[in-house]
């Protein structure tokens, strides 16, 4: 049996190419993640202030009370009820109405976040009773932050983070002045 001869640099290709993909999904993942870090907490806290009212506060504590399938359900049932949403953003972008487009998206991803991080907080306990989700959950967390820290490390973010500062210092001082 021969060995099969290897043309030099055609082993590399297939490392290369999945270093390059990485880097781009990295590129546009980046911006998800960094608005999926801002807005989790303070948008789930602002869904849960719902849950003052009897109705919301029954729904909530239904989907506590979900088998792992049904809480996986409920987790992504936010994701296809906002495909019409997005749908609609895209017509108004292919008819020229881009502003509203991009009004139509932000609220959607608003609103989605929202609820999907409430749910998540609600359901968290079920799902990591799906042997899959328990397994792959942590590295997805763990990969997510290595990322943003990355990020947070980065000269553009720090470089930002003091102009925000100042701005924000400078603001206090007109209102309290």
């Amino acid at each position: 049996m021969t060995s099969p001869v290897r043309v030099s640099g055609v082993s590399r290709i297939p490392r290369l190419l999945r270093s390059v993909l990485r880097a781009v999904a990295i590129v546009f993942l980046v911006p998800f993640l960094l608005f999926e870090e801002w807005g989790w907490e303070p948008l789930a806290a602002l869904v849960g202030r719902l849950s003052r009212l009897p109705f919301w506060a029954r729904l909530e504590e239904r989907l506590r009370r979900l088998p792992p399938w049904g809480a996986l359900l409920a987790f992504f049932v936010p994701v296809v009820l906002l495909l019409p949403v997005k749908v609609l953003a895209l017509f108004l972008f292919s008819h020229g109405h881009a502003a509203s487009g991009v009004t139509v998206l932000v609220l959607a991803k608003l609103a989605g976040t929202a609820v999907v991080a409430r749910i998540f907080q609600l359901v968290e306990g079920p799902l990591m009773r799906i042997p899959w989700f328990a397994r792959w959950y942590p590295r997805w967390k763990a990969w997510k932050d290595r990322v943003l820290n990355l990020v947070r490390q980065s000269r553009p973010w720090r470089v930002v983070r003091v102009f925000n500062r100042g701005i924000y210092r400078g603001w206090r001082r007109l209102r309290e002045g």
